[in-house]
């Protein structure tokens, strides 16, 4: 399988193949094989093994139990409804405190299956990564992957990215209009990674965010999957009943 693949990044392929098979055989809490069994089945590295699981992970399809091993997570189609567009600096701001993003990388790629169905995409189509640090007060709080279609932001640049905040980029550069987005959240625990960049202890207590942004179209011109320390955030969601 190592020389299989020419085009794509040989985890994005595992990737493919792991969520295809959570989809499709696979039930909540399953536990999958171990790296070592992955690497024998697939004939890739250890190394391109635990990328995919870490991008697993992200997305939110797997959760890690520290010794126990790693297993399909149990996340609803349903997410609810958080109204109104979210921006960390402005919510910074509005807490007192000094806001900073740190940007991580900025790349061009084709986008995978997942990344389509969350962009409403085809297959292979061109997409923007941007990989963001979030920071208050000198202290990092959120890791982010944001995906772009390219065909809505076809002159966005990393000069641009480190201009101004990316929902005044998206009106004021790209005449595009937040109309809604959608948000869902579990809690989970930080991984090696992850930890580095928060400053925190591996495994210790985190929130996993994926947001899909619509624009006045009805569109979807973002999607971002965040880890926010656990000690850092909350959400307050207010209950109407119907009369």
């Amino acid at each position: 399988m190592e020389n299989a693949f020419k085009n794509k990044a040989l985890y994005h392929q595992l990737v493919d193949l792991l969520q295809e098979r959570i989809e499709t055989v696979m039930i909540p809490h399953d536990k999958l094989p171990s790296e070592r069994e992955l690497t024998a089945q697939y004939g890739v590295s250890r190394t391109t093994v635990r990328l995919a699981l870490q991008e697993l992970e992200n997305r939110g399809s797997i959760y890690r139990r520290h010794g126990k091993g790693t297993f399909v997570s149990d996340i609803k189609k349903e997410a609810a409804d958080l109204a109104g567009a979210y921006s960390f600096t402005e919510q910074m701001k509005s807490l007192g405190r000094k806001p900073h993003t740190r940007i991580l990388s900025f790349e061009k790629l084709e986008a995978d299956k997942f990344i389509c169905q969350h962009l409403n995409l085809s297959l292979g189509e061109a997409v923007f990564k941007l990989s963001r640090l979030r920071i208050a007060d000198r202290e990092p709080l959120m890791v982010e992957d944001t995906y772009l279609p390219v065909k809505f932001f076809l002159s966005l640049t990393d000069q641009l990215l480190r201009s101004k905040p990316l929902y005044d980029l998206f009106s004021e550069d790209f005449n595009q209009t937040i109309r809604l987005a959608d948000e869902e959240l579990y809690a989970s625990i930080a991984s090696k990674e992850d930890a580095k960049l928060l400053m925190i202890p591996e495994g210790a207590p985190v929130l996993h965010l994926a947001r899909q942004t619509y624009n006045m179209k009805n569109e979807i011109i973002e999607f971002t999957l965040s880890v926010a320390r656990a000690d850092q955030f909350h959400y307050q969601i207010r209950h109407i009943r119907n009369s």
